[in-house]
């Protein structure tokens, strides 16, 4: 009896090693995205990451809230292990200003900019003194002014560079038009009061727009990669590459096609 006793509690201690074994080889990681498209690809990938042992927590990004910006200072600090919210150009901007030790860790989709309208239905009906709103960040606004450039309203002064402008860039107006620098955030509710808008396919998405609706927009040539960003110390962290690798595969690139149905293009 007293055998049997032993060999229970010997077992017991037995299963509890082991599952704090297999606890402590598990991994958590904080990521904080964008809604659309972002959490919903890194939700898509949330299952074959637990089968690595990742756990993955995921945060959305609130673009309503005063706290929408603080996604890069939040990676720096180590509040959360990864952001998924932005393309290098603007990284660069914001490392720039603030200082940030942060890196990207993989491409993952770009999101094309473009111009939408609530009054008018193609570009040709756009007519002369149209007002137009674009965001007021300057790599996005560089991407709106760009496209608004090729469609033949503005030509930018050539010497640009760092893709970063803002409407003091413009060199010559090809067609009477007036620019209008908002917040990204609010462009879409109040795109009404303007005759067109531009801003990018994530937020459009968010907003349950049709992005093909867009009037005209960036070419799926379009350098702007979504990526992943963490502490330049941690680009090879296991975990995050295994992040990065499960974001890329075949799998998710059948995704993101018949999701998004080009409105958001895998960028690997």
């Amino acid at each position: 009896m007293k055998k049997s006793i032993v060999a229970v509690i010997l077992l017991i201690s037995l299963l509890f090693a082991t599952g704090e074994a297999l606890a402590a080889e598990r991994t958590t990681l904080k990521v904080i995205a964008s809604a659309v498209p972002h959490v919903e690809l890194l939700e898509f990938v949330k299952p074959k990451l637990a089968e690595q042992g990742i756990d993955l927590e995921i945060y959305p990004i609130d673009d309503a809230s005063a706290s929408s910006r603080l996604y890069n200072e939040q990676t720096s600090n180590g509040e959360f292990d990864v952001n998924f919210a932005q393309h290098v150009p603007y990284l660069n901007s914001v490392k720039s200003e603030q200082g940030y030790d942060l890196a990207p860790a993989g491409n993952i989709h770009v999101e094309p900019i473009g111009f939408y309208s609530t009054k008018y239905k193609t570009k040709a009906e756009i007519p002369d003194k149209a007002v137009i709103a674009v965001p007021n960040n300057a790599t996005n606004e560089y991407r709106a002014l760009r496209i608004l450039e090729q469609n033949g309203f503005i030509k930018l002064k050539p010497d640009i560079q760092n893709f970063s402008a803002t409407k003091e860039d413009i060199a010559e107006y090809v067609k009477p038009v007036e620019i209008v620098e908002l917040d990204a955030g609010i462009i879409i509710r109040n795109g009404d009061q303007f005759d067109g808008y531009i801003t990018n396919t994530n937020r459009i998405l968010e907003a349950g727009i049709d992005p093909n609706s867009a009037l005209f927009r960036e070419g799926k040539d379009s350098p702007y990669a979504n990526i992943l960003v963490t502490k330049t110390a941690r680009v090879n962290d296991p975990a995050i590459v295994a992040l990065k690798n499960a974001l890329t595969t075949e799998d998710v690139r059948k995704f993101i096609q018949e999701k998004y149905n080009g409105a958001v293009v895998p960028a690997f």
